[in-house]
C-alpha cells in the first residue's frame, strides 16, 4: 500500500522554497518580510531536515506559476489571468493557481480602482446611484475616497457617507455587477463568501481624510438625518478642537513635532479653552512669541486656518498610530494606543 504524500502548510512551502532558492536570494526575501514573518520562517527553516528532489521541484513550479499568474494579474485583473492560464495549463489547474493565489494575497474587489487617480474615479461613479458609490468608496484607500467624497454635490455627501456606515455586507454577485460598470478590466470576484465592507469605522476613515469644510457639512447634515449615528461617528473621530482632550505630554509631543505657523493659524481662531490648554505647554517665552506672531498675522483666510488644523490633526493621528500619544476616544472609555 502506497502512503497518502502529506500535504505541506504555506509556511512549510516558503521555508523549503527559501532553502531551495539559497542564502543570497532568501536574505533578499527577508528584506520584504516583517520581524513576526521573518521570526516565524526562520524557525521552520531551522525545522527541516531533508527535502526530496521531487517536493522541492514541485514547489518551485508552484511558485513559478503563482508569480506568472500575479503579473497577468497585474496587466489586466484575474479574470485576464484566468483566461492565459486556461489557455495554457486547462480550466481545473488554472482556478487552482488562482484560488491559491487570492487566498494567499488576500486579492481584494476593486484593486484596479485603488490604483487609479481619484478624479478619474470620479468621473466614472458621479452620476450612479448613491449606494453604488458608497460601496466602491468604501473599497477604495480612506485618503482616496476623501478626495472623491470631497468633490461630490453636498446635498449627496451625506447620504453617501451615512450608507457607507449603515452598510454590513454584499454579495459578490453584486460586487462583481459594481465593478464591471466601473471599469471592464477590474478584477472578479473569485470567493463565493460574502464580503464585509463599510461601517462606521471605514466612514470614519473616509470623513478623516476630506477637509473641514466637508466633513463639518456632511455631520451637519447627519445630525438632522440620523442623530445617533452622527453622534457615534463623532465619537470615534479626532478634531483639532479635541487637542483638549490629549494629555499634557502628548499636547507637548504635538507642538514639537507640528509646524509653528500652522499652530498659530490655527490658534488665531480657537476657543479660549484650545488656546489655554496649548499655551499651558509651551514655555512663557515661547506663549509671547506665538501671542505677538498672531496679533502681527492680522485677518486670516478660514480655509487657510482649516487647511492648517488639518495638517496638525494628521501629527496627531501619525503620532497616535506609531504609539507616541493617546488619544481617549467614546467619552475616554476607549483608548486606543
Amino acid at each position: 500500500m502506497v502512503s497518502k504524500k502529506k500535504e505541506l502548510s504555506g509556511k512549510e512551502k516558503a521555508a523549503i522554497l527559501l532553502i531551495s532558492l539559497g542564502p543570497d536570494v532568501s536574505a533578499q526575501v527577508y528584506k520584504h518580510l516583517s520581524q513576526e514573518e521573518i521570526e516565524k520562517l526562520t524557525l521552520e527553516i531551522a525545522s527541516v531536515r531533508k527535502v526530496d528532489t521531487s517536493t522541492k521541484e514541485e514547489i518551485i513550479d508552484q511558485f513559478h506559476q503563482l508569480a506568472i499568474a500575479q503579473d497577468y494579474i497585474t496587466q489586466g485583473g484575474i479574470g485576464y489571468a484566468k483566461n492565459v492560464l486556461e489557455k495554457a495549463l486547462g480550466e481545473q489547474e488554472a482556478m487552482e493557481i488562482i484560488n491559491r493565489l487570492t487566498s494567499t494575497l488576500q486579492v481584494k474587489p476593486f484593486d484596479f480602482a485603488r490604483k487609479a487617480d481619484a478624479g478619474q474615479i470620479l468621473n466614472f461613479i458621479q452620476n450612479e446611484h448613491p449606494q453604488t458609490i458608497a460601496l466602491i468608496l468604501s473599497y477604495l484607500e480612506s485618503v482616496q475616497a476623501g478626495q472623491i467624497l470631497s468633490e461630490l454635490p453636498q446635498e449627496v455627501q451625506a447620504d453617501i457617507a451615512k450608507r457607507i456606515a449603515l452598510m454590513d455586507s454584499t454579495s459578490p454577485e453584486i460586487i462583481n455587477e459594481v465593478e464591471n460598470i466601473l471599469e471592464r478590466k477590474l478584477s472578479a470576484t473569485v470567493t463565493q463568501d460574502y464580503t464585509r465592507t463599510g461601517g462606521v469605522e471605514t466612514v470614519v476613515e473616509v470623513l478623516n481624510s476630506v477637509d473641514r469644510s466637508t466633513e463639518r457639512t456632511i455631520l451637519d447634515a447627519l445630525e438632522i438625518q440620523d442623530p445617533e449615528l452622527a453622534e457615534e461617528i463623532k465619537k470615534r473621530m479626532f478634531v483639532f478642537e479635541d487637542i483638549v482632550t490629549l494629555d499634557n505630554r502628548s499636547i507637548q509631543r504635538v507642538i514639537r513635532d507640528v509646524e509653528n505657523e500652522d499652530l498659530q493659524l490655527a490658534l488665531k481662531v480657537a476657543n479660549d479653552e484650545v488656546k489655554d490648554v496649548v499655551f499651558k505647554n509651551m514655555s512663557q517665552r515661547m506663549v509671547e512669541t506665538f501671542k505677538d506672531e498672531m496679533e502681527f498675522m492680522g485677518p486670516v483666510r478660514l480655509r487657510d486656518v482649516e487647511e492648517a488644523q488639518s495638517r496638525i490633526v494628521a501629527v496627531i493621528r501619525r503620532l497616535e498610530e506609531a504609539g507616541e500619544i493617546v488619544i481617549a476616544r467614546g467619552g475616554g472609555d476607549d483608548i486606543i494606543v
